[in-house]
């Protein structure tokens, strides 16, 4: 059975944030579990490490709280999460909040002082672009426990 959603890899519970932990998300998880989400990390496909240093989206480039500046990595690895996602037959993608690849709506400023801007990150921008319907951790598809119930997830 196809995946019914993409979704961030570290809210799969997969340890591929910067710092090295994940955002577990316990539904998340468990549809992963199941084959029913298909968890991508475009951090990871650009082959940054992990962990590796926080960085924030700012006037369309990506920078390290050192000053570094790693866009292009990102945007490789956007541009390779997207093809993976349009590999399958679902348009739905759950994403990372606030995320400089995955946030959408409202990303931190670039500014490491934890204030949020209008803004989408590379990827979510890319999914938004290509059609995908795009949910957050806070703010979860409403037919997200029937996908669960149909895999034999539990509530």
């Amino acid at each position: 059975m196809p995946p019914a959603c993409i979704i961030s890899a570290c809210l799969a519970g997969i340890p591929c944030r910067y710092d090295g932990n994940s955002n577990a998300v316990p539904a998340l998880v468990r549809l992963a579990a199941t084959g029913q989400a298909l968890p991508l990390c475009p951090e990871v496909l650009a082959g940054l490490p992990i962990p590796r240093p926080a960085c924030e989206l700012c006037a369309g480039r990506i920078r390290s709280r050192e000053g570094s500046d790693l866009t292009e990595q990102f945007r490789h690895g956007a541009e390779q999460a997207l093809a993976l996602a349009l590999q399958q037959p679902c348009r739905t993608a759950i994403l990372k909040s606030r995320s400089p690849s995955c946030g959408f709506g409202q990303i931190y400023d670039g500014s490491f002082s934890h204030r949020l801007c209008p803004g989408d990150g590379l990827w979510a921008a890319l999914l938004r672009r290509a059609g995908f319907q795009l949910f957050s951790e806070e703010d979860l598809p409403p037919d997200l426990y029937t996908m669960m119930d149909s895999s034999g997830g539990e509530r």
